[in-house]
């Protein structure tokens, strides 16, 4: 009886939070986060060719294209249903909107065909992470707050090789496991976590559905009660899912290159906005922007915690050498009545900086 209640009380409080989320916030996909503050600092021009790399439902694009009605507007996702919303929106633009499907290391191959070179965009717009319209439907598994398949690949299927979420769950070591969970989710019960999944996957079954993997974190995580930036009661597996849904998309990796094809293809004085909900993805934009690079990847540690004492001075002084100048002093971050009617804005932080070398 009082697993039943304990049960009971799970599944009311998820689908209490999934009613009150749906209340407080604006469900549209069409809701661009800082909407006011990408445009001023891409400052689009006529006859400009601007790039989104991140289309999502075409919010930022939308603005963009309002203010600047001569521009030429490449749109690029890897949502095929991103996809679609660019079609639709080349329709009502027409020779403006050039639809793009893929990833960001699929550019290269997706412009070569449209005879863009490197150093010829006028400005690049990122607005990373889970798009709203991904969140909201249960079959795309990004939700804990909508019970669905575990899949969360970004691609759809696209790549039908690529593994889902499940699957990653069902064929991961506890080691992997904690470590996905660790590093791409910042999760202090990751331990935790990883060995009730690997124990779940031998004791009971696979988890195949959001709702069974929430059920799981939340039996290992009682006596964890968490709070989001707006004070409300954040779910136990929030991290969980950020984590696999990181993993599953090689989001990080690709942040990076899509950093540096930015950097190649911006013509000097092009701009760059960048908008970031979580700390992993505005590290890497920031040590980008700040020319703290190893190899072409974001330096793990920041400039001040390197030693230069063994370096060559040309080379030091090669990479000290910006290549961007930031448009303002200190990361923007979403004004509170953007907050009040979004929600899912209140941990975007944008970035923005001009392509000086």
């Amino acid at each position: 009886m009082a697993a039943y209640m304990r049960n009971f009380n799970h599944r009311f409080l998820r689908k209490f939070s999934a009613l009150a989320e749906k209340c407080t916030e604006n469900t549209s996909p069409h809701i661009p986060v800082m909407a006011e503050e990408t445009v001023n600092y891409l400052k689009p021009e006529n006859n400009q060719t601007i790039l989104d790399m991140t289309f999502g439902a075409g919010g930022h694009s939308r603005r963009i294209l309002k203010i600047s009605p001569n521009i030429t507007l490449l749109a690029l996702d890897r949502d095929p249903k991103a996809f679609k919303y660019a079609k639709e929106l080349a329709k009502e633009y027409p020779s403006q909107v050039v639809p793009l499907l893929g990833s960001f290391s699929e550019l290269p191959g997706l412009l070569k065909p449209l005879g863009i070179k490197q150093n010829s965009i006028d400005s690049i717009l990122f607005d990373f992470g889970c798009s709203s319209m991904q969140f909201d439907e249960a079959d795309r598994g990004f939700s804990v707050s909508k019970d669905g398949p575990l899949d969360m690949r970004m691609d759809g299927d696209r790549y039908p090789d690529i593994p889902t979420a499940a699957d990653v769950l069902a064929n991961a070591t506890e080691e992997d496991l904690y470590k996905i969970i660790k590093y791409y989710g910042e999760e202090k019960q990751a331990r935790k976590i990883a060995r009730a999944i690997v124990e779940a996957r031998y004791l009971f079954k696979k988890l195949t559905t959001t709702e069974e993997l929430c059920d799981l974190v939340d039996s290992v995580c009682t006596e964890d009660y968490r709070l989001d930036k707006l004070q409300r009661k954040s779910h136990v597996a929030t991290k969980t899912f950020q984590a696999l849904r990181i993993f599953v998309n090689n989001e990080l990796n690709e942040i990076n290159f899509g950093l540096i094809l930015a950097h190649r293809y911006l013509k000097i004085g092009g701009r760059i906005v960048t908008i970031t909900f979580h700390s992993l993805e505005d590290t890497i934009v920031k040590r980008h922007l700040a020319g703290n690079l190893i190899e072409n990847a974001a330096n793990p540690l920041p400039l001040k915690f390197c030693s230069h004492t063994t370096v060559d001075d040309d080379l030091v002084k090669e990479i000290m050498e910006f290549k961007w100048r930031p448009l303002h002093k200190h990361v923007l971050v979403p004004k509170y009545d953007e907050i009040e009617n979004n929600p899912r804005s209140r941990s975007a932080k944008l970035r923005a900086a001009v392509k000086i070398r």
